[in-house]
């Protein structure tokens, strides 16, 4: 009522309507999401239906996408892609969940571990990933000189130069890349819950894991959600990290989506058939989002009518 009194006499002053002056305010946002958003998606979309390459364009029709759903190959990226998302997804979540758990526990000097754990997130991508890359190498890589230490291992070992060992590097990496800031979210949703639950818990001899079980992960079940969905986001768009340690390779063994549209419409120039590759991206990860809102608002009444 107070903000309603405010804009009255602004309105009053300029002639506008409620609504017309509702439109003024949030016009710079919507042109923003215009010109930021809109504009290069329809232009993607556009393209999509061309053969546009540096020599010029002449539209195709769907000729793209029945080449996509036509290839084996474009079906194992995706999939491919999924097992990627999933993995490192969960792998976050199970490692930033026992993260925050124990940065939340009374512990001595917990303000210095909370600091320490934000170097892989503070740190740019590109710096850390090749600082891992770095660790990968066969010849004068740690990880390859400590299994030879300790010999676990005779020979060198390259885990960047096959394809099974590539892939699970690249999962380690994003994983470090990631974690932090799960972490901090699930950290800040912890110290949300109310301490009387604790209280009236531990008098009524529930031990740790029953609260733990009963009274943490509920209270913080839509922040794990959500935080799900934003990671597995980030992570299926994650070009960076695979870009820097394999290009994609072995032999396509680190080959996502966002790679192999990466290397049809800016390496090979073919920008209708990568400008389809997008769509399907986009695409994908729409359907997964609305899957994923539905779940967070089933999390949300289930919890909220507890």
């Amino acid at each position: 009522m107070q903000d309603s009194g405010r804009t009255a006499p602004i309105m009053a002053r300029s002639g506008l309507s409620e609504a017309a002056f509702a439109w003024m305010l949030i016009s710079p946002a919507l042109l923003f999401i215009g010109v930021i958003v809109a504009w290069p998606l329809a232009e993607t979309i556009r393209l999509s239906f061309t053969d546009a390459t540096l020599g010029g364009e002449s539209y195709v029709g769907l000729a793209n996408y029945a080449a996509l759903m036509a290839s084996p190959k474009f079906y194992d990226t995706v999939a491919r892609t999924f097992y990627w998302m999933f993995l490192s997804v969960s792998l976050k979540l199970i490692m930033g969940l026992i993260g925050a758990t124990l940065l939340n526990a009374a512990i001595p000097g917990k303000a210095l571990f909370r600091i320490l754990v934000m170097p892989p997130w503070v740190i740019p991508v590109a710096i850390g990933v090749i600082g891992w890359k770095w660790m990968y190498n066969g010849y004068f890589g740690l990880i390859s000189g400590l299994l030879q230490e300790f010999g676990l291992v005779q020979d060198r070992v390259a885990l960047l130069a096959s394809k099974t060992s590539a892939f699970y590097s690249a999962v380690v990496t994003d994983v470090w890349v990631g974690t932090p800031m799960v972490t901090l979210f699930l950290l800040a949703a912890m110290q949300g819950v109310s301490r009387d639950l604790y209280e009236a818990a531990w008098v009524d001899g529930a031990g740790r894991w029953y609260r733990f079980r009963r009274i943490t992960i509920p209270q913080i079940m839509p922040v794990i959600v959500s935080m799900a969905l934003l990671s597995a986001i980030w992570t299926f768009n994650s070009f960076e990290i695979i870009w820097i340690l394999t290009e994609g390779g072995p032999r396509g063994a680190t080959t996502t989506l966002i790679i192999d549209t990466y290397k049809v419409a800016i390496s090979s120039q073919r920008f209708g058939e990568g400008a389809a590759r997008a769509v399907v991206i986009v695409t994908l990860l729409a359907l997964f989002s609305l899957a994923y809102l539905y779940f967070l608002n089933r999390v949300n009444r289930y919890y909220g009518a507890k």
